[in-house]
């Protein structure tokens, strides 16, 4: 299966290419410009450059939150116009949180994402990383800070925090040689790790129109409709 997959849910816009798991190519960067300004033009360079036509790919698959709001929406809303014009194409949406622990994958052991949302709340999510594969131990959620440190405290062995709030996890573990932090390296959003998991995991392909974004929490749009309607 030939598999071409973008990332715009962080600062992060990436883009992959990859054939029956193996990397064709891949490109990240960190743009002051919007996603939508950069994110179809780098698909068409990689194609361009891996001598792939849109019609050889398979399946498109975008990383569908928890993120950034706009670059979710950014992200899914290129797949589906991608697909609308190819009707043979298949889609998929794969967690943010899961295509972080993906990009340590060769780590043995518990991955637990954590990023940002607000204050010391996290989206988290965690995983288990054996010979390669990711296997799901919690689904993505917001959980507080103290509460995911108690559940890494709990589950014990050896431990692989990635994401942006993972140094303020590590400094409740500085005495753990077991608890770690992935390399700056591993940590921004890579497309390649989205290939990853539809690779692994089929069931996470459906079709454009059941593709949707994962925000975890309401948007802005959405507490605005509500505090009127509450009026």
């Amino acid at each position: 299966m030939t598999i071409l997959s973008i990332d715009t849910s962080g600062k992060t816009a990436s883009v992959a290419l990859t054939k029956d798991g193996a990397l064709l190519g891949e490109t990240s960067i960190v743009t002051r410009l919007t996603h939508s300004q950069v994110i179809l033009p780098m698909v068409q360079r990689l194609l361009n450059d891996c001598e792939t036509d849109i019609n050889d790919i398979d399946c498109i698959a975008a990383a569908n939150g928890p993120g950034s709001y706009t670059g979710l929406r950014i992200g899914i809303g290129a797949v589906k116009g991608m697909c609308l014009g190819n009707p043979a194409l298949k889609c998929a949406g794969v967690s943010t949180l899961l295509a972080l622990a993906y990009n340590v994958s060769a780590f043995e052991g518990y991955v637990y994402t954590a990023l940002k949302a607000r204050n010391t709340i996290c989206y988290f999510a965690a995983f288990e990383a054996k010979c390669g594969r990711i296997t799901r131990l919690h689904d993505d959620c917001l959980m507080e800070a103290a509460e995911i440190a108690a559940l890494i405290s709990q589950n014990g062995g050896s431990a692989m925090l990635i994401g942006d709030y993972a140094q303020e996890l590590k400094a409740k573990f500085a005495d753990n040689d077991k608890v770690h932090t992935a390399p700056a390296a591993d940590s921004i959003a890579r497309a390649s790790s989205v290939c990853m998991a539809v690779e692994n995991d089929p069931a996470l392909i459906t079709l454009p129109a059941s593709l949707g974004v994962s925000y975890l929490q309401p948007t802005k749009a959405q507490k605005d409709r509500a505090h009127a309607e509450e009026k």
